[in-house]
């Protein structure tokens, strides 16, 4: 069973040091991730409609990335399975009407994040904006993130760390 919960542990987490894996490894182990979680984020967010999360995406969006291509949806998905790394979808839609090419850009967020903290959420918003800019995870890609929410790459981790706990433990928000 350990060995099974430290491949879980390292899927979400394979992206950082083998130092920081160990550490989140144990705060698993001890059944601390929950009490840490909860005391640093005690509330979900209350973004549950998609019309919420639509408005609050476009918020971000205005905020920070006003002449970008507009969205045109921003919908929780039932569809996208985590376990593919996958926490968002950012699509981008071609359409022909007569003689044109209309593209349409969407934003579907998994639907297992209806529950989560809002700076979780804004998290997985904020990377799929930056994704309307920069469509590969490079450096740009990341600076963008980082101008849009400066504790994206903390944020990241909490939230990989809170899919190890929901792994073992169930839901923490819901």
């Amino acid at each position: 069973m350990r060995q099974q919960n430290m491949s879980k542990t390292t899927n979400y987490l394979s992206c950082y040091s083998p130092e920081i894996q160990q550490q989140a490894q144990s705060l698993l182990d001890n059944e601390k991730t929950g009490p840490w979680l909860l005391k640093k984020y005690p509330q979900p967010h209350e973004f549950g409609s998609e019309k919420a999360l639509y408005d609050y995406a476009q918020g971000i969006k205005n905020q920070f990335m006003r002449s970008s291509s507009p969205i045109s949806k921003v919908i929780y998905d039932d569809k996208i399975h985590v376990i593919n790394n996958a926490l968002g979808l950012h699509t981008y839609v071609s359409r022909v009407q007569g003689n044109k090419l209309k593209a349409k850009n969407e934003i579907r967020v998994s639907s297992l994040f209806r529950r989560v903290p809002e700076p979780l959420l804004r998290m997985i918003l904020v990377h799929e904006l930056a994704h309307l800019r920069e469509k590969e995870h490079n450096k740009a890609f990341y600076k963008l993130c980082s101008y849009m929410e400066p504790d994206y790459h903390q944020l990241e981790f909490d939230l990989r760390l809170y899919l190890c706990h929901r792994d073992r433990f169930g839901e923490l928000w819901g």
